[in-house]
């Protein structure tokens, strides 16, 4: 997924695009996915909570780019760049990740 300035996953359970990426600006709570500490430089959204949406149940649970340092996340999982990008490389469609 290319990101831009005006994108966003909303994460407002009042939102009828709960869990969902949305464009900016924005009513109700999101998620900004440009971030300047880059760490959505790479995102990779996980079918956590989406088929079918259930409220409250979570959002914006995403494998991305780790913190310096591999401080903790709201949910997602971190990674190194580098061994991000060999995911990327060898994924598709029918990838499934298990999370233990």
């Amino acid at each position: 997924m290319v990101i831009n300035k005006n994108m966003g996953w909303c994460d407002d359970p009042k939102s009828e695009f709960y869990n969902k990426l949305i464009k900016l600006p924005f009513k109700y709570n999101f998620e900004r996915l440009y971030r300047s500490d880059n760490i959505y430089d790479i995102i990779l959204v996980l079918n956590f909570n989406l088929n079918p949406v259930q409220k409250n149940k979570g959002s914006a649970i995403f494998i991305h780019i780790a913190k310096r340092n591999y401080k903790s996340t709201a949910g997602c999982i971190a990674i190194n760049k580098k061994n991000l990008k060999k995911i990327v490389k060898k994924i598709n469609k029918r990838t499934l990740i298990k999370i233990n």
